[in-house]
């Protein structure tokens, strides 16, 4: 199985970048998670909510394959414990899932074309964090969640 990180926008802190580093090279020794950044989307002014959601629900379409298992980073999504990500990612290897795909939204969420299109929806949090640092805390959790299922010593219950 891979894991696939689809994104809309770039991260440009450097302490991020460093950190969501640390978290690709640890996961080399389990699976392989590739993160994609779409751009941002240029001259928005003219532009609602709803049609900067089209164009870049557009943009992350692009990005998916029919055959892909497609997840939702979402705040309206269901929150999960790590051991419950554990056994999610435990269930989709499973189950052969060839790619596993999650998704951040730009500022204003998905289109229903995405939200039509996903297969599931998880919230990493009730509280709200900048999609930057999304990546570096869904980074982290896919490899506890590894360190879960092979039962080494990072995670703490």
């Amino acid at each position: 199985m891979k894991i696939t990180l689809v994104s809309v926008g770039k991260t440009e802190e450097k302490y991020l970048l460093q950190g969501i580093d640390i978290y690709l090279k640890r996961l080399k020794h389990y699976i392989k998670l590739e993160i994609i950044e779409l751009p941002e989307l240029k001259n928005t002014k003219g532009l609602s909510q709803d049609q900067q959601k089209t164009k870049e629900a557009e943009l992350i379409g692009k990005k998916l394959a029919s055959t892909d298992f497609v997840v939702l980073l979402d705040e309206r999504g269901q929150e999960l414990t790590s051991l419950q990500f554990a056994d999610l990612l435990n269930k989709r290897m499973l189950a052969s899932t060839q790619n596993l795909v999650f998704v951040i939204g730009g500022p204003y969420g998905f289109d229903n074309a995405i939200y039509q299109r996903a297969n599931d929806k998880l919230a990493l949090s009730k509280l709200t964090f900048s999609h930057q640092m999304v990546r570096l805390f869904f980074a982290e959790q896919v490899y506890r969640a590894f360190t879960i299922l092979k039962g080494e010593p990072y995670h703490h219950e």
